[in-house]
């Protein structure tokens, strides 16, 4: 093995990049699955369209002559990079030479003799034995790929900050293929972190932590005030393993900053200089462009009696009475009257102990729910925090088309993108009360706002779930306000595919918790919510898209907090979420993932998607007409075409097996006899695909449900199922026949808002006609 270094030493090369280059087209486009869940106020954010031209003078080869060493070959990033030791790359064996490439300036270019303009040129060994196991395990998409040797006696520090590509020759000497690299493998190898992160603070100072290996400067933006436009200061920022830090005086404490970190972005083939928010940030501007320094353990930001909450908090005996109430934050009092107008729509209306919705709550905990779900509550894109630039429709206009009118909707959609309703799966920063919830979105209102709301649901004697999306980010790239991570260590915090792209299976932007510190954050942001907001239970959007080794160290992580130590009990806090195995996940396609099936004996819920389904026939995802057992299916045909009677008649046989094991805590191993006279085990029941109906181990790991913010209400999905000619009022002996079997069952059961207050509107995706938000009626 042989290292070719250039004679210029990388400490002295510290200038981005000037010159621009050419953006394949299939960057700029943003490609979704099929499995796509398209979210109300839903907008992708990713990179601006770049106009650049090749970095160097020698001219880019003809695609059509040698499609895979081209100057757009950089765009990919087809290697991996490991471990410090091996990259792995899927080319042919009978290949030539191959080479790793380095450029500080991000000067690389593809040209007829190779890749140009490298700093440093590093030759690979091709080993004969294969990726190690270790490797395969932490990778298992690229089981396959040819391994190379890299040498020891590189200066991995320097070479991560760097633009990358490695190169292969064929006999002739020609160059066959280049392309990037990924580098998550050697960046959790070497770079792994456990020590502070986000904003530390001590007696006498307050210091800043930024995990950005792969950064070559980084800087922290102080300001006085949320909206000045120059800072107070300006301070360089240290690194010391990966680790960026600082150190500045107490008074620090309620200024905001921001990061300007240059990087290497593989998006744009460019060092970047990208502005940023902490990652760790704890509060915010209202414009949520700056991070406020704010200390969560100041008596100035808690409540009167917030440190003695535990002691106040509803007795939970067993996580098997657990029953969840699911409701959002806007929906609960935006146009309730019994409210203070300042408090509709936020967090502070769950203070109103005489407004209709707390007195609804009320009534709902002396009957046995135990838990409120809150839709997300964390910083999210799709409405301004600062409400004057809220856009309105006009009630009046709107009252004087039909209900179902294309005026009504047209006058809905025409400002949906800028109104104050969204539901919240735009996740920003994970860490952060979501502003436009707050009386004031600036300074730390909304953190004591916050802290207000779980009191008094406490009081009333309900707990708090919050729904975390850790499973991905609503932008990404170097230019988007609401890009994050992706500007602090580029390519490493979200999943990407073979080619380099980011995956988007779950709706964007999809982020990699088999990476270590990725699913740090996720640890360390848990805990932060159970610590500093008391929060008692966690429901997670996409689990089945988090590592089933992160689920596990959640779990433990809570269960550990106490009293003494942290001033709650985390025994007490239930996690559950939605275990669907689909996308590049599936079938444990990068690693053991949080599905249903993986999750047997861990204790963590999963929603049931087999009784919800037996239920109301059909799924999501199928003809929206087909029946089940509540919605008329054999007894109440609607005329839509399941076959002949017979067929039909098994069809609803086999539903009551469905229920009879979801109403079991769908156990694996409960027994029952099926529809055919046999004795068998949950487990042994099948679906139309040949899966398991049963497998949990215990009633805490189902999740029963018939309806929740996902596709229609109950009622609607009845209404909608049913004949025309069937009473209101016969639909309502539905309904409530279907939340009876979930209440019934023995596991842990979900309700919606909207099931509990009134018949339901169709709310699929979005507001309905006739209304400025999704308003409830008590």
């Amino acid at each position: 093995m042989s290292a070719l270094l250039s004679s210029t030493p990388f400490s002295a090369i510290f200038a981005p990049f000037e010159l621009t280059r050419f953006l394949h087209p299939a960057q700029s486009r943003l490609q979704l699955s099929s499995l796509t869940r398209y979210r109300s106020g839903f907008k992708s954010a990713t990179s601006r369209s770049l106009n650049l031209r090749c970095c160097s003078t020698m001219p880019v080869q003809d695609q059509s002559e040698s499609p895979l060493c081209s100057q757009d070959s950089l765009f990919y990033s087809r290697a991996f990079w490991v471990t410090k030791s091996i990259i792995a790359w899927n080319v042919g064996a009978g290949e030539g030479e191959c080479y790793l490439y380095a450029s500080r300036k991000a000067g690389l270019c593809v040209g007829d003799d190779g890749i140009q303009g490298h700093d440093v040129k590093i030759k690979l060994e091709r080993t004969n034995y294969g990726l190690p196991q270790q490797v395969i395990e932490k990778f298992p998409h690229i089981r396959d790929y040819a391994a190379f040797e890299v040498p020891a006696t590189l200066d991995f520090q320097s070479l991560v900050k760097c633009q990358l590509a490695v190169g292969i020759f064929n006999s002739y000497g020609k160059c066959a293929s280049a392309t990037g690299l990924q580098l998550p493998g050697i960046l959790d190898e070497l770079f792994s972190y456990t020590g502070p992160l986000g904003g530390i603070f001590a007696t006498e100072a307050v210091s800043l932590y930024l995990w950005a290996p792969t950064a070559q400067a980084v800087e922290a933006l102080i300001y006085k005030s949320p909206s000045e436009a120059d800072p107070v200061e300006i301070v360089q920022l240290k690194e010391l393993d990966g680790v960026w830090s600082a150190k500045g005086p107490r008074h620090w404490e309620g200024c905001y900053y921001v990061y300007e970190v240059s990087v290497y972005h593989p998006s744009t083939l460019r060092i970047e200089k990208c502005v940023s928010n902490d990652p760790y940030a704890r509060g915010l501007s209202a414009d949520g462009k700056r991070t406020l320094l704010v200390n969560l353990d100041s008596d100035d930001v808690k409540p009167e009696g917030w440190d003695n909450l535990q002691d106040e908090k509803p007795n939970l005996l067993s996580f098997s009475d657990v029953s969840i109430y699911e409701l959002h934050v806007r929906d609960f009092s935006a146009n309730d009257p019994t409210v203070p107008h300042e408090f509709q729509g936020g967090y502070l209306a769950f203070t109103s102990q005489d407004s209709a919705g707390v007195q609804h709550l009320k009534r709902l905990s002396n009957a046995g729910i135990t838990h409120v779900h809150l839709l997300p509550t964390y910083q999210f894109a799709g409405v301004e925090d600062e409400k004057h630039k809220w856009k309105y429709t006009d009630i009046e206009k709107l009252n004087s088309f039909p209900p179902d009118s294309e005026e009504q909707q047209a006058l809905i959609t025409a400002i949906q993108d800028e109104d104050g309703y969204n539901w919240g799966y735009n996740p920003v920063l994970w860490g952060v009360p979501k502003g436009s919830y707050a009386s004031n979105a600036n300074g730390p209102c909304r953190i004591v706002e916050f802290r207000k709301m779980v009191q008094a649901l406490n009081r009333i004697g309900l707990r708090v779930v919050l729904d975390v999306v850790y499973n991905h980010l609503h932008a990404s790239g170097p230019f988007s306000d609401f890009s994050v991570l992706d500007k602090i260590v580029p390519g490493y915090f979200l999943r990407r595919n073979a080619d380099g792209a980011i995956e988007n299976s779950t709706c964007v932007n999809n982020t990699a918790s088999e990476h270590f510190m990725v699913e740090r954050l996720i640890l360390d942001d848990l805990k932060c919510w159970a610590v500093h907001y008391k929060i008692d239970g966690f429901r997670f959007d996409l689990m089945g898209h988090i590592m089933k080794r992160t689920m596990l160290k959640a779990k433990s992580l809570l269960n550990s907090l106490s009293t003494e130590e942290n001033g709650v009990d985390g025994s007490s806090i239930y996690i559950y979420g939605e275990g669907w195995d689909f996308g590049e996940v599936a079938k444990n396609g990068r690693g053991i993932n949080a599905s249903q099936f993986n999750l047997f004996g861990a204790g963590i819920g999963s929603f049931n998607d087999r009784i919800r389904d037996a239920l109301l026939g059909g799924s999501p995802f199928g003809h929206p007409l087909h029946q089940g057992f509540v919605t008329g299916l054999y007894s109440e045909p609607n005329g839509h075409d399941l076959g002949d009677k017979a067929n039909v008649e098994r069809m609803l046989t086999v539903s009551k097996d469905h229920i009879q094991v979801g109403m079991a805590a769908n156990l694996k191993d409960f027994v029952l006899t099926n529809c055919d006279g046999q004795e068998v085990k949950g487990s042994e029941v099948l679906m139309h695909d040949r899966k398991p109906v049963g497998y949990a181990s215990s009633p805490v790991e189902t999740v029963n449900y018939v309806s929740a913010h996902d596709n229609e209400t109950l009622f609607d999905v009845i209404s909608l199922k049913t004949p025309e000619d069937i009473s209101v009022e016969e639909r309502c002996r539905m309904n409530h026949l279907a939340t009876s079997v979930i209440a019934l069952s023995q596991n842990i059961q979900v309700a919606q808002i909207e099931d509990m207050t009134r018949h339901g509107h169709l709310r699929w995706f979005g507001n309905f006609p006739g209304k400025p938000s999704n308003a409830l009626v008590y």
